[in-house]
């Protein structure tokens, strides 16, 4: 039988290392052509995160528990690292020191979110244990919605102003993420008398309902992009790696649901 351990380490690894990898990509076009030193370390990230992501993909679910442990820490110091870069970066860009640039800060600050919760993700693994239900579902949630709002209005910035229609779509998914992320951040702070089945069922489903919707959006948006029939600035790889990220929330959402009623585990997970 495969080991849960492992199977879990391994989708991780294999979704965020191209997230990660797609980062540095990203960051690296925003940067000027005089901004070499900060160009060649976003290279050095690019190829760091496409082996770390070729090796996950070498692995199986068979493979001994003990390996994988010693590559999620690998790849744990590597996530450590791309981290302190963005932020890095960030620095220099709220100090002026990037003038001309076309990173937006909130962009450099959005992925390095991510590759904390990445690190964290894999420290939980490491240490085989997950988060109980309820707390899991409110932080994941509250994480998500603030992500999926970003990307809504890093789309309506990068869409051309002409685009009019899609523009205000974006602004209209910006807000109501907003408001969704302050829904959250309420049943956050009313912890742990907030925890009840009915009012987590509701709150999923009603997040469902959304990122289903922003979900459609960015999948138009991304066809739209790849055949030339919009005008905006955002590069193809870009429209397709914000609706993965929308894909992985809803699958999330989706084992949340699962696990409230009862049809699947939210088990420590235990490895030697």
């Amino acid at each position: 039988m495969a080991d849960v351990f492992v199977s879990r380490s391994l989708e991780e690894i294999r979704f965020w290392s191209r997230i990660m990898k797609e980062h540095s990509f990203f960051i690296r076009l925003g940067f000027r052509c005089e901004d070499t030193q900060l160009i060649n370390e976003a290279n050095y990230f690019y190829r760091t995160f496409e082996t770390i992501e070729q090796r996950a993909l070498s692995f199986s679910e068979e493979t001994d528990p003990a390996t994988i442990g010693a590559f999620n820490q690998e790849v744990h110091t590597a996530v450590s690292h791309i981290w302190v870069f963005k932020r890095k970066v960030l620095g220099l860009i709220l100090t002026c020191q990037l003038p001309g640039g076309t990173n937006f800060p909130l962009l450099v600050d959005h992925i390095s979110r991510e590759a904390k919760y990445f690190r964290n993700r894999l420290e939980e693994l490491n240490q085989g244990k997950l988060e109980p239900l309820p707390d899991a579902i409110i932080d994941e949630n509250v994480f998500f919605l603030r992500i999926m709002a970003d990307h809504a209005k890093f789309i309506g910035h990068l869409l051309d102003p002409s685009e009019r229609k899609l523009v205000e779509q974006a602004r209209d998914f910006s807000h109501d993420f907003d408001d969704l992320l302050y829904q959250a951040r309420d049943l956050d702070s009313m912890r742990p008398q907030s925890q009840t089945a009915p009012l987590l069922t509701q709150f999923l489903d009603q997040n469902k309902v959304s990122v289903k919707s922003l979900k459609d959006f960015k999948k138009t948006a991304r066809d739209l992009i790849e055949q030339c029939k919009i005008k905006s600035i955002i590069h193809p790889l870009l429209a397709d790696h914000v609706f993965r990220e929308a894909e992985r929330f809803l699958e999330i959402i989706e084992m949340f649901e699962r696990s409230l009623t009862g049809t699947a585990s939210r088990t420590p997970i235990i490895h030697h």
